[in-house]
């Protein structure tokens, strides 16, 4: 029995060894684990569009074709009233509006284009005579009217619901053009262009009963206006003055600080066209100029005492707040192409994007001038051409604006945004992206270009 002790015991310590590597194995050994790690793509694009109406020929009905922004794709093409002549889309973009100059309107819904099919637009008419030349959609409290549209052969406004139907007519001076507001508004103001001679007015349209309260004198030749999106001021371009009439909307009068901004070098000859930059709190304000030598774009400066200031400035009245220092003071005025016609800007207040008719030189049939609105420099010029051979479906000129550009609409995003561009002797949109400003497509609109809006700035 002697000899058998030593084996077992040699067999317990070598099996108590085993364990306990066995064990010390399990603890401490790093056994990998390989996770999928899925590719992360550009952050998705918001769901919004380009709009834009087209006219085949003068006999046939017109187009409209809305563009998704994130793949530039064509989502649909209705068919709307022939020979159309004006867009508007309502704050927010879920209602459209076609205007012709034989006094038709179309009323759309703009939210879901790809179920958006030609018998789902409606069509209403306008009064005799009419001759309407472009429509405002924004919704004054008190009234159902959210859509207005300028009658001047019969110097009266046109208030009809966002459905086409009539609310009231407003009488007003001679020749209206134009209607000036915003959402929420105290009032709207009415552009009558007048004899285009002599200094004009605007015709002040209270919200709830919809009547004129009272007329302001402004400049000669009023041809656009715009208003803030607060509704406490509101800017009138006088193309034959060179001026812009600033009315403070509040106080339903001329702005007591700065009545007009005036042309004395600092405006450019002409102004048509002008936007917002409200980050910057800037007027941005395109001078047409004589047609032959270049236009300007003039950067204004318009801030109003802030929200914050009562605390330390009694007479910042924040329902009714004062010009901040500066306003009105011209920061720069940018020379861009011949015979301007359009700017968009850029919420983000980096740039605006000018649509010019003009030939520039031999082979520029067009263009579209980029602004840096941070340094007021122009930091891109892209050439137009408009022969049938160069602007066909072959897409043999990619680089360049199609036709003669007539309207322009730019909007953000990321990782870039996009502008939209259509010319009224070209079927093509021309479509380019921001980050880099370069063309990156053309969209077929299947007729002459007559305007493009988007959805969303």
């Amino acid at each position: 029995m002697g000899w058998r002790r030593p084996i077992l015991l040699n067999c317990l310590l070598g099996c108590a060894a085993a364990l306990s590597v066995l064990v010390a194995g399990c603890g401490n050994q790093y056994r990998p684990v390989v996770s999928a790690i899925n590719p992360v793509g550009p952050a998705g694009q918001p769901a919004k569009y380009a709009v834009a109406i087209s006219s085949p020929s003068a006999s046939s009905p017109g187009l409209l074709t809305f563009v998704d922004f994130s793949g530039d794709t064509v989502l649909t093409t209705p068919q709307i009233l022939s020979n159309p002549n004006y867009l508007a889309l309502a704050p927010g973009g879920s209602q459209g509006y076609v205007i012709n100059s034989a006094g038709s309107i179309n009323e759309f819904a703009a939210g879901s284009p790809t179920s958006l099919l030609s018998s789902d637009i409606g069509q209403s008419t306008l009064s005799v005579g009419s001759s309407p030349v472009s429509i405002t959609a924004i919704s004054l409290a008190g009234t159902n009217a959210s859509v207005f549209v300028p009658e001047p052969a019969l110097s009266q406004v046109a208030a009809l619901t966002g459905t086409g139907s009539l609310e009231q007519n407003i009488g007003v001076p001679n020749n209206p053009i134009y209607v000036v507001g915003a959402n929420s508004a105290a009032r709207a103001y009415v552009i009558s262009e007048g004899d285009k001679v002599t200094p004009s007015t605007v015709s002040s349209v209270e919200s709830g009963n919809l009547a004129v309260s009272s007329t302001i004198p402004v400049g000669i030749d009023p041809v656009y206006g715009v208003m803030t999106a607060d509704g406490k001021r509101a800017f009138i371009l006088n193309k034959g003055s060179g001026t812009v009439n600033v009315i403070n909307v509040v106080n339903n009068g001329k702005d007591l600080a700065m009545p007009v901004i005036p042309a004395t070098g600092t405006l450019g000859q002409g102004p048509v066209w002008a936007d917002l930059s409200p980050l910057t709190n800037q007027l941005i304000v395109l001078n047409q100029g004589d047609g032959v030598h270049p236009g300007s774009l003039s950067i204004i400066n318009i801030p109003l005492c802030s929200t914050a200031s009562p605390a330390t400035n009694p007479n910042c009245d924040p329902a009714n707040p004062v010009d901040a220092v500066g306003f009105g003071t011209v920061l720069a005025t940018v020379p861009v192409g011949i015979n301007p016609v359009m700017v968009s800007v850029l919420q983000d207040g980096t740039k605006a994007y000018v649509a010019n008719q003009g030939n520039a030189a031999a082979g520029v049939e067009g263009s579209v001038s980029v602004v840096n609105l941070v340094s007021g420099t122009v930091s891109a010029t892209i050439p137009g051409i408009s022969s049938a051979a160069a602007t066909s479906d072959t897409n043999t000129t990619p680089t360049e604006v199609y036709g003669h550009p007539t309207t322009i609409a730019a909007t953000t995003g990321t990782p870039t945004g996009k502008v939209y561009v259509t010319s009224s002797d070209n079927k093509f949109m021309t479509v380019i992206e921001t980050d880099t400003d370069t063309v990156t497509t053309h969209v077929n609109l299947q007729g002459l270009g007559v305007r493009v809006a988007v959805t969303a700035q």
